[in-house]
């Protein structure tokens, strides 16, 4: 049986992430390919990272005629957990366009677990709910005796004579050695190297370490691997970065993990594993800064080649950290971005503006600590709210019809809260213009100790005034919307 794997984060919708031109391969869809190949299926993956329209299905649906479309997000992009209308526009032409042909259309991913009704609607005949591959390899089998023991298989949503059914859940594996490397012989790896050389010089892979993450941090939604936490083993990951290495030459590699090495001396065990393979290149991942207190969770990620690590920081006011059910301080904050830059690795920083309650002296906190710890990179977003989540609930009945953005740059504010929505939009702008000055200033500060240090002071100088008056026109046009 011939089964096509395809995905809708279709980068060009996305006009943000397209303009950075720094993409990253479909983790979750090649994972799952890889794992249907095992067993025996005829695969091909279309994919549509760099695809103008869904239309671009078509040719492929004609040559490869697959008994099956599987419409399979990648779980590991964060892109994809935050449901773009974009993406499901064009996940519901594709699935359309596949039943027109005569294919059964199985759809995997976050939004069609939380929206499952409306992929029944656009001509998805089945939708996985949950980890998928496990399910995926049931249905397929099912699929293909043209049995109708379907509804044995944990884990589906379908309909019946018009009404929808769902089976019973599906337990998350926990064995993660067990599946296969990911397929990237389907892809085109060389379109991604291009982009990553002409946008930034280098080339970036994604890997993941772990599936799930154990804390329950109150807007953060987890429809697939839901709050556990399992590992791949240190073991295991260095011969998947052996086999990148010779074959596709990276140089960095972003773990897409929502928390990288949680397990005790688990980094500890990657590091010596790296050193042992004289394996050289640099990485970033996303921690907790109370997960960054111990010189042996730092130390060893430093010998391993870690470059940057993102923390979720969200924000300075500890009361708005105590009530998304955080689980960190703003001392814990300064103290791991004190150690990371103890160490060369440079602290990276999630804000997140619009919680319930957040005023202006919230705000205000905010800004201070970003002001105070400098990080070396952030990352603006406004709260937004998730099916599943306990924020969601909150706000619930404040949404109207439009409960997703666009695309990742919309940044609409979704519920009412102290400000209008126009405020947090231009609040996201003053933020980044805040952070340059911020960073100016801190170069002059330090630029004596770094390269090209005339070259770069004589640009801090320039820009300097710019970012200054930037960041007083925003935030002339924040109070004038407050």
């Amino acid at each position: 049986m011939r089964v096509l794997f395809t995905h809708s984060y279709f980068l060009r919708f996305d006009p943000k992430q397209w303009g950075m031109m720094q993409p990253y391969a479909p983790l979750g869809t090649m994972y799952a390919a890889a794992f249907l190949r095992d067993h025996g299926y005829e695969v091909r993956l279309h994919d549509v990272m760099f695809a103008e329209s869904p239309d671009t299905l078509g040719p492929v649906l004609a040559d490869f005629r697959p008994d099956v479309l599987v419409i399979y997000d990648d779980g590991f992009n964060y892109l994809t957990k935050m449901c773009l209308t974009n993406m499901r526009e064009a996940a519901f032409k594709m699935s359309e366009m596949a039943r027109a042909a005569g294919c059964k259309v199985i759809a995997s991913s976050s939004d069609s677990t939380d929206h499952f009704e409306k992929y029944l609607d656009h001509c998805a005949d089945y939708v996985i709910i949950g980890e998928a591959e496990q399910t995926l390899l049931e249905l397929a089998e099912s699929i293909r005796k043209n049995s109708n023991d379907w509804f044995a298989i944990p884990g589906i949503a379908t309909r019946i004579d018009g009404e929808t059914v769902k089976t019973t859940s599906r337990q998350v594996m926990t064995d993660l050695d067990e599946m296969p490397l990911p397929a990237w012989d389907l892809i085109d790896i060389e379109q991604y190297r291009a982009a990553w050389l002409k946008s930034s010089g280098y080339f970036s892979i994604n890997i993941g370490t772990t599936r799930g993450c154990p804390f329950k941090c109150n807007w953060c939604a987890k429809p697939i691997y839901g709050n556990r936490y399992n590992a791949r083993s240190p073991e295991n990951v260095v011969k998947e970065l052996m086999v990148l290495k010779e074959n596709y030459g990276f140089d960095h590699v972003w773990f897409c993990d929502d928390i990288f090495g949680l397990k005790p001396g688990w980094v500890t065990k990657f590091a010596e594993l790296v050193e042992a393979q004289n394996l050289r290149f640099r990485f970033k991942i996303q921690s907790r800064a109370d997960l960054l207190l111990k010189d042996e969770q730092i130390e060893p990620l430093a010998r391993a080649g870690c470059d940057v690590v993102w923390m979720g920081a969200e924000s300075g006011s500890q009361k708005i950290l105590d009530a998304m059910d955080k689980g960190t301080t703003i001392e814990q904050i300064a103290k791991a971005t004190a150690m990371l830059k103890q160490y060369g690795i440079r602290p990276a920083f999630f804000l997140q503006f619009g919680y319930l309650g957040e005023t202006a002296e919230d705000i205000r906190k905010t800004l201070a600590m970003v002001k105070k710890l400098v990080p070396s990179e952030i990352g603006v977003s406004v709260s937004y709210p998730l099916p599943g989540t306990r924020f969601y609930e909150k706000v619930r009945e404040q949404l109207g019809d439009k409960t997703n953005w666009t695309d990742s740059d919309e940044l609409a504010l979704m519920f009412e809260n102290t400000y209008p929505r126009e405020f947090y939009k231009r609040l996201h702008r003053y933020v980044h213009s805040f952070y340059r000055n911020v960073r100016a200033i801190d170069n002059l500060k330090n630029g004596i100790v770094s390269r090209n240090f005339t070259r770069r002071l004589l640009m801090t100088l320039l820009k300097l005034p710019f970012y200054s008056i930037s960041a007083a026109r925003y935030r002339m046009k924040l109070k004038e919307l407050r």
